[in-house]
Order: C-alpha cells, then sequence, then structure tokens
C-alpha cells in the first residue's frame, strides 16, 4: 500500500467528518470560547453543535465546562491535551496524503 493511501486509511475518524473537523480547527486556535461563539462560527443550529461537541466530548478532544457569568448560563468549550495531540496528528497525516508520490 503506498504512503498516501496509508495516510488516509488512518486518519482520525472523529476529527474527519466535516462539522467536527470545523469545531476542532476553531478550538484550536484559542484557549477556550463560549458556546455562543462556536454556534456563530460554524453557523450550525444549538442541536447539531451540541451532538459534535458530545462525540468530540466522548472521544476525550473537548473540555465543556458550565459556569455562569452573574446569572446567565455560560457553556465553555476549550480542547484538552489529547485534543490537540490528535489535531496535530491529523493535520500531519492530511499532509502525508497529500504529498507527491
Amino acid at each position: 500500500m503506498n504512503k498516501q493511501l496509508q495516510a488516509i486509511l488512518e486518519l482520525d475518524r472523529v476529527i474527519h467528518e466535516p462539522a467536527r473537523l470545523m469545531i476542532v480547527t476553531l478550538l484550536s486556535a484559542v484557549k477556550e470560547c463560549d458556546f455562543l461563539y462556536l454556534l456563530n462560527e460554524t453557523e450550525m443550529n444549538k442541536g447539531n453543535l451540541s451532538g459534535h461537541l458530545a462525540r468530540l466530548e466522548k472521544a476525550g478532544y473537548v473540555e465543556i465546562e458550565k459556569t455562569y457569568r452573574g446569572k446567565v448560563p455560560q457553556t465553555l468549550l476549550r480542547l484538552t491535551p489529547a485534543g490537540r495531540a490528535a489535531f496535530d496528528a491529523y493535520r500531519k497525516r492530511t499532509k502525508a496524503a497529500h504529498a507527491p508520490l
């Protein structure tokens, strides 16, 4: 099997799904953000975004913290160290998959 095909087969399927890839990419650029920021940036609906975040949390890639700002509920999101490592590995594999033969 050639290196490009092997790199494609080794892609992390949790991250590879387009909506989750968008979420992880946005989270990789910040220390943390709130749910509304991701909701606006991804243009997903609340249920869809929540579902993808739950999948990323189950994989150990995203930490979800429910808190309050004053009396207003706030959901803070951040990539875990495992999530950052998985995203870095994903990026390296996609580069390898696009390398010339």
